[in-house]
């Protein structure tokens, strides 16, 4: 068998994972990248009508600060607070490295790089530097590691973390008909979040995510049924939020025969009731309980009501206006926008072109017309706001295994918008540092090869398989939840696995018990976090308090003495 050996491998070509091996290498650290595939994942091939990056408040008179930062995400719940204190202390940092690598941030004439309010949000922290900020950032980092010349395995799918008593030493890729092993000291993953799971989905279809591996591995896992759900187009598949919602379009659910029903008017006596949730849907894009009853998350479970509990296919009409529309009647926040915007006119397509014409040319580039074609919605999973349990420098409770970006579960109920990007390049920052600065040793070549011996990987083609597991997620256990159901999907999940073969279907397998696992002991109090762990005896669901925000010794003298000691990395 080819067996590589390095100190470190990142598995993951997406912001994150580049910039961890970039760190690595510039800290003297023997790295390379193993991929699936280089110009897959979600940092490459997602955005929005205008991807956010949120970061410390780097303009104007606004009295930000790192400790109020690490509040703000704190205060989201289930947060851990070295973590939250971390994302924010580093965000400065973090931020000015994109900057410097061309990632093109907005800045006034002074050099200033304003910022603007996004969810979550009280201190206008949010930049961006339009729908294709992470992609933008990943090309970025791309560059950076080429320069430093990183190498990459492109095309290696990573079917197995291996481990000696209770670290890791290494993996087991497949490349086409080949088995590769990688022997190093530490790996960590930068996988992005468990995409394969659901149907319904706004992930790129090219990600399918790599949960499973540290799942099999032993490593804890938490607030797995903390999602982001929203509303999505599924060809291509891309957020609806923003300027999408913004411009009123129509509504449309259609059978299978192919007739049309505006199906909102069904449930709302005031049209222009209806309407503003509508605009707000830009706004308050991700699903939240709390506005599903009277807020703008009605529309949410109207679009799912359609599709799910229907099975009609619902699209969005830009075309053509939902009524004759007075947009006096709509509500004072809706009106005062569109007003200001100067798009209280025509239709759909001619507000947003007035609005936002990048977000129309987006799709045209994507093969889809919105002057002329209906765009396909659900109500989709896009964000996992769990995922890999991991301490404050983003090690897991597996030694040498390390968990960046999306798949570690850093982010909490309620994170701000654009958070998720900020914790992915601190958090791969974090690791490199501490691997750097705590190299183990490498396991002997001739007990790495032994524990190889024992390893029997099949493929199998198991598509339908992952897809019919799919469509049960995403019927049972996403936005819309039973816990009655949950149950049953459980045990059709965890009866599955025990035949499954292909390393595939596995991942999605066990990733998926992992999360039902979570889901079918609901958490109400968000001054906590829920572990799961896979165990000899299944998956074992636990609580425990979050981790305060540190108050440690801000004392100039101490911390410079620290940092000379140990560069204060412990």
């Amino acid at each position: 068998m080819n067996i590589q050996t390095y100190d470190c491998i990142v598995i993951g070509t997406g912001a994150a994972g580049y910039n961890a091996a970039i760190r690595l290498k510039q800290f003297g650290v023997n790295v390379a990248i193993v991929t699936e595939g280089i110009n897959c994942g979600t940092s490459r091939n997602t955005g929005s009508d205008k991807q956010t990056y949120y970061k410390l408040g780097l303009s104007g008179d606004s009295p930000d600060s790192v400790h109020k930062m690490a509040q703000n995400l704190f205060d989201g719940g289930c947060v851990d607070g070295d973590n939250a204190l971390c994302e924010a202390a580093l965000s400065a940092r973090c931020f000015m490295n994109l900057c410097e690598l061309g990632v093109p941030f907005p800045h006034n004439r002074y050099g200033e790089y304003i910022g603007y309010k996004t969810d979550h949000d009280p201190f206008e922290r949010a930049t961006s530097a339009g729908p294709l900020t992470s992609k933008f950032m990943t090309e970025a980092l791309q560059k950076k590691a080429e320069d430093l010349d990183v190498k990459v395995f492109d095309g290696y799918r990573v079917v197995k973390l291996l481990k000696t008593d209770s670290r890791v030493c290494g993996l087991l890729c497949v490349c086409g008909e080949e088995t590769v092993a990688f022997r190093c000291r530490d790996i960590i993953m930068a996988t992005g979040g468990p995409a394969g799971i659901y149907a319904d989905s706004v992930y790129p279809e090219c990600h399918h995510g790599s949960t499973g591996l540290a799942i099999e591995a032993g490593a804890k896992m938490q607030n797995l049924a903390l999602w982001q759900y929203g509303l999505a187009s599924t060809k291509p598949r891309w957020n609806v939020s923003g300027t999408y919602m913004q411009v009123l379009p129509r509504f449309v659910s259609m059978d299978e025969k192919g007739n049309e029903h505006d199906f909102l008017w069904d449930y709302f006596t005031d049209k222009y009731e209806g309407l503003s949730l509508v605009f707000l849907k830009g706004y308050q894009w991700p699903f939240d309980p709390k506005k599903a009853e009277k807020g703008s998350s009605q529309i949410d479970l109207l679009v799912y009501r359609e599709c799910v509990e229907r099975d009609r296919r619902v699209y969005l009409d830009f075309t053509k206006n939902p009524f004759p529309i007075d947009f006096n009647k709509l509500s004072n926040e809706a009106f005062e926008y569109l007003n200001k915007a100067g798009a209280t006119f025509g239709t759909p397509i001619e507000r947003l072109q007035k609005m936002n014409a990048p977000a129309i040319e987006l799709y045209k580039t994507k093969g889809v017309d919105l002057y002329s074609e209906y765009l396909p919605i659900a109500l989709c999973a896009q964000h996992n706001n769990g995922g890999i349990a991991v301490d404050m420098w983003w090690q897991t409770s597996v030694k040498g295994l390390f968990a960046v970006g999306e798949c570690a579960g850093t982010h909490g109920i309620a994170r701000p918008g654009g958070s998720a990007l900020n914790a992915g390049q601190v958090g791969s920052l974090r690791a490199a540092q501490y691997i750097s600065e705590h190299p183990n040793a490498l396991t002997e070549e001739a007990a790495f090869c032994k524990l190889l011996s024992c390893m029997d990987i099949k493929t199998d083609n198991a598509s339908e398989q992952i897809q019919k597991a799919q469509r049960r997620m995403s019927d049972v256990a996403a936005a819309v939840r039973d816990l009655d159901k949950i149950k049953d999907v459980l045990q059709i999940t965890l009866n599955a696995l025990k035949t499954a073969d292909d390393p595939r279907l596995t991942d999605v397998l066990v990733t998926q018990a992992a999360v039902l696992s979570a889901m079918s002991q609901p958490m109400t109090d968000p001054k906590k976090v829920q572990e799961v762990a896979l165990t000899e005896n299944g998956f074992e669901v636990t609580v425990r308090d979050v981790r305060p925000i540190p108050n440690d010794d801000t004392f100039f003298e101490n911390v410079w003495r620290g940092y000379r000691e140990n560069k204060n990395v412990y």
